[in-house]
């Protein structure tokens, strides 16, 4: 599998560390930064969707307050220099996007807009409508309101978790390093390794937890764990070195962590995790439709039971018994009112705007 080809990876999730994008100095390193942004226009032109996770807000913060320690002496200090820092760095995204003819979406997330189901939804179809209009999304931890007690710490966890919601195939974390080594790279008779297909005990014990510019938060330590929670989600996951022009132009090595088997990872999460709250009973014409990789919709189903609210899991029940579980966007008193009415309709029913559907394709698995 290739991520760097739209066929095998229509999707794909690109995260750039604090230790590419700034240089010591506390600005963007522009020049290499627009060299990552010919890259991304060149996939997105192939047809190939690209959300960046783009970190540097601290690092550029901190030179524009004059902080110690790149930001990071105290939270207190992270905050203010990523709420300083965030203008510059999506500035320079848009702009270096603009001059490719592409447009910059900002999105800044905590770890509980991806641990709450309900947030977790908003977030996944906001990605997926950008994603679908062709914009790229640039996504960072909210790190001027995050806490040590809810944070994800790096960016590396970060890209993973936003693979899952974007329903991303493939991630890619620039580094410093072009992969994972069998021991600390810079030591003699360092052996690169191609590929990862199991994270055990002997792949977590190559990893390097330090970061060597003092920039970044994470070491390899930080990417085996992201490797960990895209590939049990059914995501690629590659390590390749920004040390280089255009890194994204197929790099010449790099570490593949083989993901699980796509259907089987979804299927793990939303089956074996949660107890269905309620059924969405659909006619036969929905039910091929599901058959086929459609969203549920409306106009499909005929009846609710149980109570749900969005976010929730449910089953989906067709004239044979239980087709599909997945995620609610609505909670069952609207669903009840939306049932067998078509898509144009459901505005003017509920009063607010619509989702597209009552059940994503994103966040459901057959049975």
């Amino acid at each position: 599998m290739s991520l760097f080809d739209a066929a095998s990876c229509p999707r794909l999730i690109v995260k750039i560390g604090s230790a590419l994008l700034v240089d010591p100095d506390g600005g963007v390193r522009r020049s290499w930064l627009a060299g990552v942004v010919a890259d991304i226009a060149a996939r997105v032109r192939e047809g190939q969707q690209v959300a960046v996770v783009s970190s540097g807000a601290i690092a550029l913060g901190a030179r524009r307050l004059g902080l110690a320690k790149g930001g990071r002496a105290s939270l207190e200090d992270a905050q203010a220099a990523a709420a300083t820092g965030q203008i510059a760095l999506s500035q320079a995204w848009a702009e270096l996007l603009a001059d490719e003819g592409l447009t910059a979406a900002q999105m800044l997330v905590t770890l509980d807009d991806l641990e709450d189901r309900r947030r977790y939804l908003n977030a996944a179809a906001t990605l997926d409508r950008l994603l679908g209009l062709g914009a790229v999304p640039v996504i960072n931890e909210n790190d001027s309101v995050a806490t040590a007690e809810i944070r994800f710490g790096d960016n590396d966890r970060l890209a993973a978790r936003v693979a899952q919601a974007a329903g991303a195939h493939g991630v890619v974390l620039l580094s410093d390093v072009d992969g994972l080594y069998d021991r600390n790279p810079a030591l003699p008779g360092a052996e690169h390794i191609a590929r990862v297909d199991r994270i055990d005990a002997a792949i977590e014990a190559m990893a390097d937890d330090g970061s060597a510019s003092g920039m970044g938060s994470g070491g390899m330590v930080s990417k085996i764990a992201a490797a960990r929670i895209a590939c049990q989600a059914g995501v690629a996951l590659a390590i390749a070195s920004g040390r280089i022009d255009r890194p994204l132009s197929a790099p010449a090595r790099h570490t593949l962590f083989a993901p699980e088997r796509r259907g089987r990872a979804r299927k793990a999460w939303l089956a074996g995790r949660l107890s269905a709250k309620g059924a969405i009973v659909v006619d036969a014409g929905a039910a091929h439709a599901l058959g086929q990789g459609r969203s549920l919709l409306a106009a499909g189903a005929t009846a609710i039971t149980g109570r749900f609210a969005r976010g929730d899991l449910v089953t989906i029940e067709g004239p044979d018994g239980i087709i599909a579980r997945g995620l609610s966007e609505y909670d069952a008193a609207d669903a009840q009112r939306l049932l067998g009415r078509r898509s144009e309709e459901h505005g003017a029913i509920l009063g607010y705007a619509p989702r597209a559907a009552l059940v994503h394709r994103n966040h459901m698995v057959l049975a």
